[in-house]
């Protein structure tokens, strides 16, 4: 079941693949009777066509509908979805795989040839074949072209199968040809390449011929390996000659090479195998191809061309048993897709440099922009600066005029000289610092002039800081602001540790004359417990001085102390005079001295 299920898929590809095929080569029909280039043709050529088409592919339908289908009434399938659409439904969704590519294309062939074949070097027939290997190279998109790279590869494989060169640096030069037809041919124009014979020049006819018969068998026919061999027979065990054609499905064995007569097929399926096999019966080179119902003895003529048929087979087995296509049809399938990956790629990177094309637009705008205020900066500079000279010779004029007063007043105070001596000592004081003010106003203009050269140094320079400082100040104002909050910020913790801080300090001033109080105190309760100590001191040393005189005196008398009630012991001398635990206090203290003395020994 899940074989079936995954065989799915491919049958629907194959079939996707046999309708783009046909698609191919029907176009080149239809163009054909497009005489105007105006993408209509008449409905009575199309009801030729296909008709036509329905018989070369065994397609089954009735030409009474045919003839409906086709009325000039405007009412029909055609007049209504246009010829595509009539295409697909009526005759693409029912062909089958059951008729002969060759008699379709041939027909196809038949109505496109005539307007478009001119003199060439090589027959109709070999034409027909260039034909067919152009539309299998070329891309499916209409109108049907063959790109440089499949251009390539065909001439490549032409050349080898002529048994010539191939020179890289002439299809280099022809290269540069394509690019007036934008790196692409047409069917005809490949005829025309090959018929014209650019490629193959020094070579007969015949060898041109048998070239592109090569090439049309391998990629059209999908032969994979031909030629004799001796093949054992069935019923009668004997060794014949036959023309062996390798297709990934079949074997098929032939009288001669030229096919006319054929002889049998062997079918390949999943299940075959080819096996070599030793030497026997007077032949050598034998392999053996065994499939379900039969197997097949063959004899190559030399090692090397069983070796290579048995290479072939089994590729062929392989490629049956994984559900794959010919290999040159899988190489074909792996160009197209590397086409699209590099197509892929090229709009990528075409739309990446609008996009970086966009960009550096957007740049230069706002550098148009930021040149515009720097011209304007500069404008109000110049301004600025206009009113600055205007007002110092405001000021010049000014002192001047002050000066000339200044004069007149000294003449006046000159000829009251005599009168107000006292005063000249102050006017001459007056007019000595007026001339300070006038040296220092002359100072001041040079500087002036100086800074202003340095001014118009600066001005160079910011404007080419100018971009830069344009970006900081952004940042500046970000970093500022940033600034003020965290100032705002550290001033209120600031204050609230200020606060605290305060409190603590009030604290720690009322635990320290605490702690002086507590002081003082303890020097108090100190000197006391020495007291006390002292007595106690001198208490123990009486208490100790009169148990002294009590061990001595131990079994006589007894210090009158209040104790219990319980029975007196009794001794040597009389009842005692101490308690049970004064009495088991001595055995412990007489128990620990004895076992010193017994540890000292």
């Amino acid at each position: 079941m899940r074989s079936q299920v995954s065989r799915a898929p491919r049958r629907r590809e194959r079939r996707m693949g046999l309708r783009d095929e046909l698609l191919k080569a029907i176009w080149h029909a239809f163009t054909a009777l497009d005489v105007d280039r105006s993408g209509k043709v008449s409905k009575s050529q199309l009801k030729v066509l296909s008709h036509n088409l329905c018989t070369v592919m065994k397609i089954p339908h009735d030409p009474v509908a045919l003839e409906e289908h086709f009325k000039d009434n405007d009412e029909g399938p055609v007049s209504n979805q246009g010829y595509m659409p009539y295409l697909n439904r009526f005759i693409l969704d029912k062909v089958q795989d059951n008729f002969d590519r060759m008699d379709f294309n041939k027909m196809c062939w038949t109505l496109c040839a005539r307007k478009n074949i001119s003199h060439l070097l090589i027959s109709e027939k070999d034409a027909f074949k260039v034909w067919c290997i152009f539309n299998f190279l070329s891309e499916d998109k209409y109108p049907l072209v063959i790109v440089a790279e499949e251009i390539e590869y065909f001439l490549r494989k032409l050349t080898e199968a002529m048994g010539s060169n191939w020179i890289q640096e002439k299809f280099d030069a022809y290269k540069g040809q394509l690019v007036k037809k934008q790196n692409c041919l047409n069917a005809w124009e490949l005829i025309e390449l090959v018929g014209m014979g650019y490629f193959s020049k020094g070579l007969d006819r015949q060898t041109v011929s048998m070239g592109i018969n090569e090439v049309f068998q391998e990629l059209i026919l999908d032969v994979i390996k031909q030629g004799y061999m001796m093949k054992k027979g069935h019923k009668r065990k004997n060794w014949t000659e036959r023309w062996f054609v390798l297709r990934p499905n079949v074997i098929s064995y032939y009288l001669s090479e030229d096919l006319r007569e054929k002889k049998g097929d062997i079918l390949l399926d999943r299940n075959c195998c080819v096996e070599s096999l030793p030497d026997k019966e007077g032949k050598k080179c034998l392999f053996i191809v065994k499939c379900s119902d039969k197997s097949f003895e063959i004899s190559a003529s030399d090692k090397k061309k069983k070796q290579e048929w048995i290479q072939a087979i089994q590729t062929c087995l392989n490629l049956l048993r994984k559900g794959l296509p010919a290999p040159h049809r899988e190489l074909r399938q792996k160009r197209r897709e590397q086409r699209r990956k590099q197509q892929a790629e090229q709009e990528e990177l075409e739309d990446r440099m609008k996009r970086l094309q966009a960009t550096n637009e957007n740049r230069q705008r706002e550098l148009d922009t930021l040149r515009k205020k720097l011209d304007e900066a500069a404008a109000k500079a110049a301004r600025e600066e206009q009113m600055r000279l205007q007002t110092q010779v405001e000021l010049q004029d000014r002192y001047r005029m002050d000066l000339e007063r200044e004069k007149m007043v000294r003449q006046q105070m000159e000829q009251q000289v005599a009168q107000k001596s006292s005063e000249l000592e102050q006017y001459l004081q007056r007019m000595r610092e007026l001339e300070d003010m006038y040296r220092l106003l002359e100072e001041a203009l040079e500087d002036e002039r100086q800074a202003r050269q340095d001014a118009e140094t600066v001005r160079k320079l910011q404007a080419r800081l100018l971009e830069d400082e344009a970006t900081k100040r952004t940042k500046l104002e970000q970093i500022h602001l940033q600034q003020q909050r965290a100032i705002s910020q550290t001033e209120a913790e600031k204050l609230e540790l200020q606060n605290e801080r305060l409190a603590k300090e009030a604290a720690l001033q009322a635990a320290m004359e605490q702690l002086v109080l507590l002081e003082n105190e303890r020097q108090g309760a100190l000197q006391q417990y020495q007291e006390v100590m002292k007595k106690l001191e001198d208490a123990a040393t009486k208490t100790q001085s009169l148990k002294n005189k009590v061990a001595h005196h131990e079994g006589l008398i007894r210090l009158i102390q209040p104790g219990t009630r319980a029975p007196q012991r009794i001794t040597n001398w009389g009842p005692s005079s101490f308690t049970e635990a004064e009495l088991d206090q001595r055995e412990r203290k007489w128990q620990q001295q004895k076992n010193r003395t017994a540890q000292t020994q």
